[in-house]
C-alpha cells in the first residue's frame, strides 16, 4: 500500500505542488485576513482635535498624530517639537505636549515609559485644570501597575503604583478614571498585603512569634481588604499564644477582631471556641462585614487553568482574589513595635520626631550660641541654686576694715582673692575687688619703703 502511493505522488507530482501551492496562498491571505480583524492596523489616537482648518500649527500636528497611530513616533516628536518651538502661542500646544508624552507612553519600554511619565507630570504641572490632566494621572499609574512584579519579588513598581493611584483619587476625585483607580489600588494592596503576609508566616515558622505578630497584625491594621486576612489574624493570635500568659490580651483581641470583623470565614469558629476557652467574651459579627465578605464570596473571580498552568511564566502577580469592594487604604503604613519591647526602651524621654521646616531667622545662626558647644548635663546645671551675691560683698566690705585697724597688709590681698573667687558671676563685685587689689598693693608699697626709716 505505501508503494502504491509513492508511485501515485511520482506519477502526479505537477498535480500536487500545485494544491500545495494553493494551500499555502490560502493560508497566508488567511493570516493577513486575521491580522487586520485581530488589530494590526493602525491604532487611533485617543485626543483628536476635530476642527478641520489648514492652519500650518494645524497641520503638523494632524501629521504628527498620523506618524504616532502609525507606529512612528520618533518622526512624530520631531514634529511636534518643531510646532511647540515654532508656534509657541498656538491653540495646539497643550495638545502637542500631550501627544508628545502619549508617543512614549506607545512606544513602551523601560525608557519609553520613564520618560512618559516624565512628560505626564510636566503636564500636569502646566495644566492642571484641563481635563486630559486626569487622564494623564491615570496612565502614569498604569505605567507602574503594568511593570508590577509578584509578591516575593521588587515591590518598587508596587508601592509606586499605589502612589500614584492615591494621587489620582484625591486631586480629581470628580474624574471618570477614579473608579477604575480605586480597583487598581485595591489590587496593588492584595499584592503588597500578600508580601507582608509570606514574611510574617516565615516568622512564625521560624519561631520568631513576636516578629510575626508584629507584622502580621501591622498587616491587617494597614490593609483590612486583604483576601487572607483571617488567616493572618489567627497566625498572629497563635503566635502571641506561644509567648506565654503574658500576652493573652494580645491574643483574645486578635480572635476578637477574626470573629467581628470576618465573621464568614472559617477560621472564625475555631476563634470562638478559642475565646471561650480562654474565658473572653465572644464579641458578635458586624453587619457590614458580613454584607462585604457575602459580596466578595459572589463576585470573587477566579483563574483559568491557563492561567494557573502558565503562572510561574508571567512576570506579573495574579490578582483575581483582589477584593472588588469596600474603601482601600489612604494612608502611607506606620513603623509598628513588637509587643515583647518594653514601653520605657520604646518610647525614650527627650526623642521626638525629626520635623522639616522653613527658616524663618536667617540670623539665627550669628545671634544664638552653638548647640554643639552645650553637654548634654548643662541644663540640669544650669537648674542648680547660685551663691547669694550679697555674702561675697558683705565679706569684700569687711577685709578692708581689718586690714586698716591691723595695720598689716599681707592679709588684704588674700581676703581680696578669696572674695573674687567666690562671686565669679556679679561684675560691680569683680570691679569691688579689682579696685580693692590695686589699692592693696599701693598700701604695701608705702609700708614697704616705710618701714625701714622707722627703724633707722
Amino acid at each position: 500500500m505505501p508503494a502504491m502511493a509513492l508511485q501515485f505522488v511520482y506519477s502526479h507530482k505537477d498535480t500536487v505542488v500545485m494544491r500545495i501551492t494553493k494551500l499555502l496562498a490560502a493560508g497566508i491571505a488567511l493570516l493577513a485576513l486575521l491580522s487586520v480583524s485581530c488589530g494590526f492596523k493602525r491604532k487611533k489616537y485617543e485626543n483628536p482635535i476635530s476642527k478641520d482648518t489648514q492652519q500650518p500649527d494645524k497641520v503638523l500636528f494632524d501629521k504628527a498624530i498620523k506618524d504616532i497611530e502609525h507606529g512612528r513616533y520618533e518622526v512624530a516628536r520631531l514634529t511636534l517639537n518643531t510646532l511647540v518651538n515654532t508656534y509657541d502661542t498656538s491653540e495646539y500646544l497643550a495638545k502637542a505636549k500631550l501627544a508628545i508624552a502619549d508617543s512614549w507612553y506607545r512606544e513602551g519600554g523601560l525608557h519609553g515609559f520613564s520618560q512618559a511619565e516624565a512628560e505626564y507630570k510636566d503636564f500636569i504641572l502646566f495644566y492642571p485644570t484641563m481635563e486630559e490632566a486626569a487622564e494623564s494621572q491615570e496612565k502614569i499609574c498604569m505605567i507602574h501597575f503594568t511593570q508590577m512584579d509578584k509578591a516575593d519579588r521588587d515591590p518598587n513598581n508596587a508601592l509606586r503604583a499605589e502612589q500614584e493611584c492615591r494621587t489620582l483619587i484625591t486631586q480629581f476625585p470628580n474624574s471618570k478614571f477614579v473608579p477604575q483607580a480605586m480597583q487598581h489600588l485595591r489590587q496593588v494592596q492584595e499584592v503588597l498585603a500578600e508580601a507582608e503576609y509570606r514574611t510574617g508566616d516565615f516568622y512564625h515558622q521560624k519561631g520568631s512569634n513576636a516578629a510575626a505578630a508584629n507584622r502580621l497584625g501591622a498587616l491587617v491594621d494597614q490593609y483590612p481588604l486583604y483576601s487572607h486576612a483571617d488567616q493572618a489574624l489567627w497566625l498572629e493570635a497563635d503566635s502571641y499564644s506561644r509567648m506565654g500568659p503574658r500576652f493573652r490580651p494580645k491574643e483574645g483581641d486578635a480572635l476578637s477582631k477574626l470573629v467581628k470583623e470576618y465573621p464568614l470565614s472559617p477560621l472564625a469558629d475555631q476563634a470562638k471556641k478559642r475565646l471561650q476557652s480562654l474565658e473572653i467574651p465572644v464579641p458578635s459579627a458586624d453587619p457590614a462585614a458580613v454584607a462585604r465578605m457575602k459580596y466578595e464570596q459572589e463576585n470573587r473571580t477566579k483563574p483559568g487553568l491557563v492561567r494557573t498552568a502558565t503562572d510561574f511564566l508571567r512576570r506579573g502577580p495574579d490578582v483575581s482574589s483582589a477584593a472588588k469592594s469596600g474603601q482601600p487604604t489612604m494612608t502611607s503604613p506606620k513603623q509598628a513595635i513588637p509587643a515583647s519591647v518594653p514601653a520605657t526602651a520604646a518610647a525614650q524621654p527627650g526623642i521626638t520626631d525629626v520635623t522639616v521646616a522653613p527658616v524663618k531667622d536667617p540670623t539665627a545662626l550669628d545671634k544664638l550660641p552653638d548647640a554643639r558647644l552645650n553637654p548634654p548635663g548643662a541644663a540640669a546645671a544650669a537648674e542648680t541654686p547660685k551663691a547669694d551675691p550679697a555674702k561675697p560683698a558683705a565679706t569684700d566690705s569687711a577685709t578692708p576694715a581689718g586690714t586698716s585697724s591691723t595695720g598689716s597688709g599681707t592679709t588684704a590681698a588674700p581676703a581680696a582673692a578669696g572674695s573674687q573667687a567666690t562671686d565669679p558671676v556679679d561684675p560691680k563685685s569683680k570691679k569691688k575687688s579689682n579696685k580693692k587689689k590695686k589699692t592693696d598693693k599701693t598700701d604695701d608699697k608705702s609700708k614697704t619703703t616705710d618701714s625701714p626709716s622707722s627703724n633707722k
